[in-house]
């Protein structure tokens, strides 16, 4: 009877142990979310900023630690002592990188706050889980535990090697958005160059010309967007010089706010220079939106309308554009050349729209006509 209640006890004692490092888990827990929230807010701009490579650096001890909980599941697991002390100078770790990470946020604009906000809630999302998973492992002999903690241990160390990747200046951070919508762009245009006009038999139906069965199993997958008249197609490759105007003049907002990196003027990272690279990025960003609404309506029945409005919306943008360039006197001859190109291309389009629209309407009173 003696062994019976020795191992009784023993699972007794377990139990007490877990819920101990259960109460401590979620003391922790709560105190570093409630330090997170502290991202939520700018720091005050009298506060000296801190520097980035101090945030990788207790980034790299964070995944020294991580790999430190992940040793103790080797053999037969931790006793409650090691995972409770393990646990504490984890949080200490957490609760000093989210310090150091909010005092890098003074003077950040939205974009570089954004870039570092997700940063920091990687590695203490990452870290929470592993915390979690290692309380709840406690006392468990499912090899299903013991397999979970290497996993989570390893997206720690991602998290934290992603740290070294964040921006350290607003001009980088917005850089690199700007460089992400230039790569959007780029994919809508290369689609755009693959739209082509009906084939001869399909505009001539009264040429019957033979085909195999198996081509038009395949039509409604093959011939989306190969089946434009050819009022359409001229509007889709006027639409498609518009998106390569629109590409080259976002490049070369790109490299204006590059050579922003090598004036001294600008290492400070003067508000009204903040300021106006996040309207830039919000310019491009809605040029890219445009950018996909004309792409989108493209594809046969083209819509005329929404084209055209989209053009509209672009025009007043490029002006916006060079604007807030001509502020952080970021405006050049190729900026300005790149520019006068794609309101010319707007133009262009907007001309052929009107044509369009004319036959629209000659259409539509030709049917009513029909219809009387």
């Amino acid at each position: 009877m003696s062994a019976p209640k020795a191992v009784l006890g023993k699972d007794r004692q377990e139990e007490m142990e877990k819920e101990k490092l259960n109460m401590l888990l979620i003391k922790h827990l709560n105190t570093i979310h409630e330090t997170f929230q502290v991202l939520d807010h700018s720091p005050p701009s009298t506060l000296k900023k801190g520097s980035w490579d101090d945030v990788i650096k207790l980034g790299e001890h964070i995944y020294k630690q991580a790999t430190t909980v992940g040793m103790l599941w080797t053999g037969d697991g931790p006793n409650a002592k090691a995972l409770e002390e393990t646990m504490e100078t984890y949080s200490n770790l957490l609760q000093g990188f989210l310090l150091l990470s909010h005092g890098c946020m003074i003077g950040a604009g939205t974009t570089l706050s954004t870039c570092i906000h997700s940063a920091v809630k990687q590695v203490i999302d990452s870290s929470f889980m592993l915390l979690k998973e290692s309380i709840a492992s406690y006392g468990n002999s499912s090899k299903a535990h013991k397999l979970s903690i290497p996993q989570i241990v390893g997206t720690v160390w991602e998290a934290c090697s992603a740290l070294k990747k964040i921006p350290g200046t607003n001009v980088t951070a917005i850089g690199r958005a700007m460089t992400q919508i230039a790569v959007s762009i780029k994919d809508v245009h290369r689609e755009m160059k693959e739209l082509k006009p009906t084939s001869e038999e399909a505009a001539n139906p009264d040429n019957e010309v033979s085909k195999p069965d198996h081509d038009s199993d395949n039509s409604s997958e093959g011939d989306l967007g190969s089946d434009l008249s050819p009022e359409e197609m001229k509007i889709a490759e006027l639409a498609t010089e518009v998106v390569s105007c629109t590409l080259t003049a976002i490049k070369e907002v790109i490299r204006s706010i590059s050579g922003l990196l090598k004036n001294p003027q600008t290492q400070n990272e003067s508000n009204e220079t903040v300021n106006s690279l996040e309207k830039l990025l919000t310019i491009c960003q809605s040029m890219g939106l445009q950018v996909d609404e004309i792409g989108a309506c493209l594809y046969p029945p083209q819509e005329v309308s929404a084209i055209r409005t989209a053009s509209e919306k672009m025009v007043s943008l490029v002006g916006e554009m060079q604007a807030e360039l001509e502020k952080i006197k970021g405006s050049s001859d190729d900026f300005s050349h790149s520019s006068k190109g794609l309101i010319s291309s707007l133009e262009q389009l907007e001309s052929a729209l009107g044509c369009s629209s004319d036959d629209e309407l000659v259409s539509e009173m030709e049917n009513l006509a029909v219809d009387a």
